[in-house]
Formats: C-alpha cells, sequence, structure tokens
C-alpha cells in the first residue's frame, strides 16, 4: 500500500510540475478541471448515499474560474468579483427555481448539497488562481501546495511511527494526536525552509511570516482534511474516486488544498499587502 501511494504520489507531482513550468494559464486550466473532476467525485458520493444533487447547474459553476484564469494581473477585480457574484446570484436562483417548478423529484436536502458543492469546490478553487495571478503569485502558489504536501506527509509518517492516541476517531479511525502536531510541526519546518530559498525574492518578507503561513497552513489543512472525512462519513464512502491509486480521488488529494489557497490569498492581501 505505501509503495503504491509512493508511486501514484510521484507520478502526480511530476504532471504537477509539468503544468506549473507551463505558466499561469496552464495551471489555471489544470484548476479549472480539477473542479469539474472534484465536483462530479463529489456529487456521484452524494448520490450513493441517495441525495439528486442537481449536478449541471454543480458543472456550470465551474465556468466561472475561467474569467478568474485569463483576467491576468492588470484585471479590474472590482468588475471581476461583481461578475462572479452576479453569475453565483443567477445559479442560486436556478437551483431555488428547483424546489419550485421541481419539487417533486427535488428535496431541500438536494437542493442544498447542489448549493453546497459550489461553495466547496469551485469557490474555494478559484482563491488558488487569485493567489496565482498576484504578484509574487509564482512563489505565493508554492506555499498553499508545500502546506499541503508537508502537513499530509509528516503527519503520515510521524502518525504511523509515532501514534498512540486516537483523535477524531468518529471521522477518521486512523488520525492520532502524534500525528497531528507531527504534522503542523513538519509544516512550520518545511514553510520556514522555504522562506529562506525564496529570501529577497518576494519582496523582502521577514522570514517569521513563512513560519506564521506554516503554523496556519499546518492548522486549515489538517481541517479540510477531517472536513473530507466527515463528508465521506455522511455519504458512506471511503474514497471519493479511484484516479490515483493509494490515494483515491483528486477531492482526496485536493480537499486540504481547498482550505489552504483562501488562507494564503488573505493571508497575502490582508498581511502582507
Amino acid at each position: 500500500m505505501l509503495k503504491t501511494r509512493i508511486i501514484s504520489a510521484a507520478v502526480g507531482s511530476s504532471l504537477l510540475i509539468a503544468v506549473i513550468l507551463l505558466g499561469r494559464t496552464a495551471v489555471g486550466i489544470a484548476i479549472f478541471l480539477v473542479a469539474l473532476v472534484s465536483l462530479y467525485e463529489f456529487y456521484h458520493s452524494l448520490k450513493s448515499a441517495g441525495y439528486k444533487p442537481i449536478e449541471y447547474i454543480g458543472y456550470a459553476s465551474c465556468l466561472m474560474l475561467l474569467p478568474v484564469v485569463f483576467s491576468g494581473k492588470t484585471a479590474d477585480y472590482g468588475k471581476l468579483f461583481a461578475a462572479m457574484g452576479l453569475f453565483y446570484f443567477l445559479l442560486t436562483v436556478a437551483v431555488f427555481m428547483h424546489a419550485v417548478f421541481r419539487h417533486d423529484r427535488y428535496t431541500l436536502s438536494d437542493l442544498s448539497l447542489t448549493l453546497f458543492g459550489i461553495m466547496y469546490i469551485p469557490f474555494l478553487l478559484s482563491f488558488f488562481i487569485l493567489t496565482r495571478n498576484m504578484e509574487f503569485g509564482s512563489y505565493y502558489m508554492w506555499i498553499i501546495f508545500i502546506g499541503a504536501w508537508a502537513t499530509d506527509t509528516f503527519a503520515y509518517f510521524t502518525g504511523i511511527s509515532m501514534g498512540r492516541r486516537r483523535f477524531l476517531p468518529q471521522v477518521s479511525s486512523k488520525k492520532t494526536v502524534e500525528g497531528s502536531i507531527g504534522g503542523l510541526v513538519g509544516c512550520i519546518a518545511a514553510m520556514t525552509v522555504y522562506g529562506l530559498f525564496v529570501a529577497g525574492k518576494v519582496g523582502n518578507i521577514p522570514l517569521y511570516h513563512f513560519a506564521a503561513l506554516g503554523a496556519l497552513c499546518g492548522i486549515v489543512s489538517q481541517l479540510g482534511d477531517w472536513a473530507a472525512s466527515a463528508i465521506k462519513r455522511y455519504a458512506g464512502v471511503k474514497d471519493y474516486g479511484k484516479i490515483m491509486p493509494g490515494h483515491g480521488g483528486l477531492l482526496d488529494r485536493f480537499d486540504s488544498i481547498l482550505f489552504i489557497a483562501p488562507t494564503v490569498y488573505f493571508y497575502v492581501s490582508l498581511v502582507l499587502g
């Protein structure tokens, strides 16, 4: 199992690095595709539990990522955010019209889960693209990945080597207190090393900001993982999909990034901006 996880992670990382090297637009299009596949996995997990999300509205919500992809650094973000707000408002109205005209087919739970999927996946992933579009965005983007990878890796290996006390057994039987602490400490260390590596390349940001980002990412990364595990528990599935052997679906790999991307975006915008 470990060998399969490592091979699958190596292949996935190689593809990711190849996309990143192609530039900002390629990254944005890749995130758009990730959103579509992840939303598909999410909705189909819910369908296995007997729910009926309105899938075509959910997939349509991913289209709003494309203007963000092609907007670039010089875009009028005030108008862009207004357009995004209008688009999501219309989608919300469309969902509620199903409660009026298709109440015999869709329950309130179906409608709510449709909107939940939109907020959970394409909306949160949009912050990844927004972060990439920032000044020094190519460096900030790596903070998102490092936050997810370092936390997951250190938590995993600390958990299997030192884990004794179970943590959140009602959500995931494999989580341990030691693994959680190891993930947090490992993320802080990895982010601090990254800060040393990019020193002077991102506007002379003091090193303690990287340590702070490591702490925040180490926390929210695990919150994202726990949230995904809780949703899978509700849906009665082990993994969202099988696209990555040993890891599950794309959503299983991006569950932490969904929480980290907005964290990095708002920290850079509000604290470093």
